[in-house]
């Protein structure tokens, strides 16, 4: 169809939602039919731009209609277009308004999916916003009690955050998917999230960090008798005595190798910085210590 007859069908669905003397209720139903009919042909004809005008319309004319599953996905299909588009902060309005209207229809998966496409687009460009729908997109799958469904998402925002060198929020992000997976009793995928987390700590040489995030960690007896628990004890005993060669060893192990991609690049670029000024840190406050005189009771 040209372009010209795809702006006449919004033209004419302009007209059958324009209140005048001659029409005094808006046809919303044969509306949205015209709307989305051009919005997919605009979509093929790469008119982004008017596309995505149509499909905002559409959505609306689904809200109007008492439709908010389809409304939703126009309003996905509007945020796509303003991906094409490169508009970024209207990518992370329609998403979110995506899924608030799947909120609408009582249906929490496709509400997170909406907020986590958003993410996606936005990772690069606004990676602050890309977090934040990734944290919503995890509290409403939280909410609904199926906290197994955003273990990906967690992961993805941890992701983001190491791309953009922000370590200590990747940590805490890593921490959180584990807290995640200790209520669905999916110890595998806990344990693996917090020798993680010890490994994005090393990597931004926060050596106190990861002993303690080992540490806290280690309360919990799944991850202290695992392997991935056993292998940061490992991991961190290297750090200590400064033995680069078994540093590489470890980083080199299966157990890290079934890690996520994101944590391997980190661990496989372990140690970072001077290590051995760990190992005479310690030897020096060992030497610091005064021993016990057991003649001196006072």
């Amino acid at each position: 169809m040209a372009t010209s007859d795809l702006q006449n069908l919004m033209t004419n669905a302009d007209n059958l939602t324009t209140l005048s003397f001659t029409r005094w209720n808006a046809d919303w139903r044969n509306a949205t039919v015209l709307y989305e009919q051009a919005a997919n042909g605009l979509k093929i004809a790469k008119d982004y731009e008017r596309a995505k005008i149509a499909y905002e319309k559409a959505s609306k004319g689904h809200e109007m209609l008492s439709s908010p599953w389809e409304a939703a996905k126009n309003m996905e299909s509007a945020g796509a277009m303003s991906k094409e588009l490169r508009n970024w902060t209207e990518v992370g309005d329609f998403f979110r308004r995506a899924s608030e209207l799947y909120i609408e229809c009582g249906r929490s998966q496709p509400a997170s999916d909406a907020l986590a496409k958003g993410a996606r687009a936005l990772e690069d460009s606004l990676p602050e916003e890309a977090i934040k729908l990734y944290t919503d997109a995890c509290e409403i799958l939280e909410e609904a009690g199926v906290e197994q469904m955003a273990f990906d998402l967690y992961r993805d925002a941890a992701n983001v955050y190491i791309k953009h060198e922000k370590f200590t929020d990747a940590a805490s992000f890593l921490l959180r998917l584990g807290l995640a997976a200790d209520k669905c009793n999916a110890t595998n995928t806990q344990t693996k999230a917090y020798l993680s987390a010890i490994i994005v700590s090393l990597y931004a040489q926060d050596f106190k960090q990861a002993e303690k995030c080992y540490n806290d960690c280690s309360q919990i007896d799944g991850f202290l008798r695992s392997d991935h628990g056993r292998c940061a004890s490992k991991l961190l005993t290297a750090f200590k005595d400064g033995d680069i060669e078994e540093i590489k060893r470890i980083t080199q192990s299966s157990i890290i190798s079934n890690l996520d991609h994101m944590i391997i690049r980190l661990a496989r670029k372990l140690p970072m910085g001077d290590v051995n000024a760990l190992k005479t840190d310690r030897d020096t406050t060992k030497e610091e210590e005064e021993p016990l005189d057991e003649n001196d009771l006072t």
